[in-house]
């Protein structure tokens, strides 16, 4: 049996809103440890690349400072 038969006699709000309430009845806590985890390492990423940025801006600016020093 496919869906669509099955939902075939049921009313509109049976589709578009009961089963995605129980949906996220039941997967709801799934969810929203996937979620979660996902916008844990996105900003996990971009703490990365903010310090890894700032080091190289931190050590070339050193780099440049002190060679200019040695040259007189």
């Amino acid at each position: 049996m496919a869906t669509r038969e099955i939902f075939a006699g049921m009313p509109w709000w049976v589709k578009w809103v009961a089963v995605p309430v129980i949906a996220l009845a039941v997967f709801g806590g799934l969810i929203a440890s996937v979620v979660g985890f996902l916008f844990g390492l996105l900003f996990k990423a971009l703490i990365f690349v903010a310090l890894v940025g700032g080091l190289i801006y931190v050590v070339r600016r050193f780099m440049s400072s002190s060679s200019s020093r040695g040259d007189w």
